[in-house]
């Protein structure tokens, strides 16, 4: 009997849910409402066999209960009830799927003054192609891609030379033009999705789909990958931005054309290998798993890399130059950095191609090593600061806090050179010594209240001395705010 209320009050609760929800959706594109209709009719009927299903369980509880005494009836078969459960599910799922196809039929029934934009999908990346002054798209084939031509222009076809090319996440559209979007995949089955504007369909490897809508909204909506498309699937995220036509004629105007592509790639200068090692960052979608921009991602980011000392998992640290970078690329295995995972393959690029691609890598910043003696890094970066780029790539802030918070290790604000009290009772001075033996062999000394789980690192007496560096300064800072107190 408990249980027959139990499903009764799900049913309630579900109804009741569903009627006074607050959450309502959006209609920022011109063929929502029949999407939505579709969805509303499928939630309907779906929503009339849960509750039939779920009573009738609840019936079945109470009637058919455990009797003392009692026995089942044989009944081996029934027709009319058979019959009757063909009937009613045939029309269910003839009611779901007719108002599907018809809004498919919309879907792609595409209005003459569509708005061409192409979007090519790949591991882990989106790129955008707009038609030019002639309004055509140009031909393209899987034969003419390479680190100059990614997205398989054909060089020879007049139409596509003025083509405006976007090969960046991020891609505008003229508010209240009709958009034909066309949808192709360079590699893998990927699946173009907007959800407020529902749009959604699969990227087939050596087909071309499409359908149109038109933005109604102005504003900036995620786009999304929807099929599962290797390891770096959550991280294929990009954006369309809705806006006035002014400001998008002003957007496409700034972007490249396929022309000036092949002008810029023809030149022999240094900006031209810099741009040869964007073509090959983007052809093999090295940008998906490593950033410019210093943001987290799949793999170590490029900003400020080169010259890096980087720790490894096995527990070394390596010096990021040329040799590594080429290293990393050819065999990606062979020496992981520590925290990231080993997902990336392996490439064989010429011996050009790498060095345009280490060239590219050097272009975002190089980190100068600290000399031997001295006090400054070349470019001004002290030890302090170098101690505090090895903190964040080594993970050491994630458990020890600079602002006095608690966290899963002592708080390193205003720790150096104070007393703690260790585990066995005993206490000690949190000098130079201490710390190195901590970071060296962390579990010989361990901190009263905090669990011993911090592993053991092989930093070089270079990072061991930046690292002490950068908590002395923690320690300064905490004395020069407190001298600057009143009263102190």
């Amino acid at each position: 009997m408990a249980m027959a209320i139990i499903l009764v009050l799900i049913v309630i609760a579900s109804v009741l849910f569903h009627l006074l929800a607050p959450w309502h959706a959006a209609p920022p594109a011109s063929n929502w409402g029949s999407i939505d209709t579709t969805l509303f009719i499928t939630l309907i009927i779906s929503g009339i066999f849960f509750i039939a299903v779920t009573l009738f369980m609840a019936v079945a509880l109470i009637r058919f209960r455990h009797k003392k005494g009692g026995r089942a009836a044989y009944q081996p078969e029934n027709k009319k009830l058979e019959t009757w459960l063909i009937i009613v599910t045939s029309i269910g799922i003839a009611a779901m799927l007719a108002p599907g196809l018809v809004v498919y039929d919309d879907f792609i029934r595409v209005p003459k003054n569509a708005y061409e934009l192409e979007v090519v999908a790949q591991q882990w990346q989106w790129a955008f192609r707009f038609p030019g002054q002639d309004g055509k798209l140009g031909k393209s084939d899987i034969k003419f891609v390479d680190s100059v031509n990614p997205l398989g222009l054909d060089p020879k076809d007049s139409a596509g030379q003025d083509d405006v090319l976007i090969r960046s996440n991020e891609v505008h559209l003229p508010l209240d033009q009709p958009v034909k979007v066309l949808l192709r995949s360079k590699d893998v089955l990927h699946d173009f999705y907007i959800p407020q504007i529902r749009s959604k369909m699969d990227m087939v490897p050596g087909m071309v789909s499409y359908f149109w809508f038109t933005p109604t909204v102005i504003g900036k909506y995620e786009i999304l990958c929807a099929e599962y498309c290797g390891v770096g699937h959550y991280n294929m995220r990009g954006y369309m931005i809705v806006e006035d036509r002014t400001a998008f004629e002003q957007w496409l105007n700034s972007q490249p054309t396929f022309a000036q592509t092949l002008t810029t790639a023809a030149k022999p200068s240094r900006d031209s290998v810099l741009e040869k090692g964007r073509q090959l960052v983007e052809k093999y979608g090295c940008v998906a798993c490593h950033s410019q921009d210093g943001t987290a991602s799949l793999g170590p980011g490029w900003k400020g890399l080169y010259g890096r000392t980087e720790q490894l998992a096995d527990g070394t640290s390596v010096l990021v130059d040329e040799a590594y970078v080429k290293e990393s690329i050819l065999d990606p295995k062979a020496r992981l950095v520590q925290g990231y995972p080993p997902v990336m393959v392996a490439y064989t690029l010429t011996e050009d191609e790498l060095g345009a691609v280490v060239t590219l890598i050097k272009s975002l910043g190089v980190a100068q090593q600290e000399p031997s003696t001295g006090e400054k890094l070349d470019g001004g970066d002290d030890l302090a600061t170098q101690g505090q780029r090895l903190a964040q790539s080594l993970g050491c802030l994630a458990c020890h806090s600079v602002d006095g918070s608690k966290g899963v290790g002592p708080s390193w604000q205003g720790l150096y050179n104070e007393p703690v009290t260790l585990a066995d009772g005993s206490t000690i001075k949190a000098d130079e010594g201490y710390i190195k033996e901590s970071v060296l062999n962390p579990g010989a000394k361990i901190v009263k209240g905090y669990a011993a789980i911090m592993p053991a690192f092989t930093p070089s007496d270079q990072e061991l001395n930046a690292l002490i560096a950068f908590i002395k300064s923690k320690a300064k800072a905490d004395a020069d705010a407190s001298k600057a107190e009143p009263g102190k």
